[in-house]
């Protein structure tokens, strides 16, 4: 075989070998996604691109303050995915009242918040294998409060890096 033939041959093999890993990766490992929302503000922007865990979420638990990519319920009236905080666990009791949320009677601390919620909700005792979920810009955000529990089985994973823009990469926590 000539040289230049088998160095297309290569090249070939090798893109092919690329592209193959490459959605591997996007559909077991990792995904991205555009947060097309302002219902993050202001710990997510509008248009910024995330990064999800899409494997190693499923060998841990979620701990409140997370933020999970999840398919929306049928409540919710939406097709896309969406991106919120986990606020409440399962067998937890939430309610919002006075600008806070209340987790089994106890307000919690929410640094990240955008405005304090104009609204009340609850008391919800949260069911097994559901989660609570708000968004950070509480009295913009379709979310939990709105459309209900979400079901574990609709999670897709963990949201754990903004990678664009660049000069707000970093992790989500």
């Amino acid at each position: 075989m000539n040289k230049v033939l088998k160095t297309i041959l290569e090249w070939v093999v090798l893109f092919i070998l690329a592209w193959v890993i490459s959605i591997g990766i996007r559909t077991f490992v990792l995904d991205t996604r555009v947060v097309p929302t302002g219902s993050m503000l202001p710990t997510i922007q509008l248009q910024d691109r995330v990064i999800f865990d899409k494997l190693f979420y499923r060998f841990d638990d979620f701990e409140r303050g997370d933020i999970i990519m999840f398919k929306a319920p049928p409540a919710a009236g939406e097709s896309d995915d969406l991106v919120k905080r986990v606020i409440g666990l399962p067998g937890e009791t939430i309610e919002i009242k006075n600008g806070k949320v209340w987790v089994n009677g106890e307000a919690i601390e929410e640094p990240y918040l955008n405005d304090v919620p104009d609204y009340e909700y609850g008391p919800l005792e949260i069911p097994e294998d559901s989660y609570f979920m708000l968004g950070d810009n509480r009295n913009n955000s379709k979310d939990s409060h709105i459309w209900g529990v979400l079901p574990k089985e609709n999670i897709k994973g963990r949201v754990f890096i903004r990678y664009w823009p660049l000069d707000r990469f970093g992790t989500l926590k």
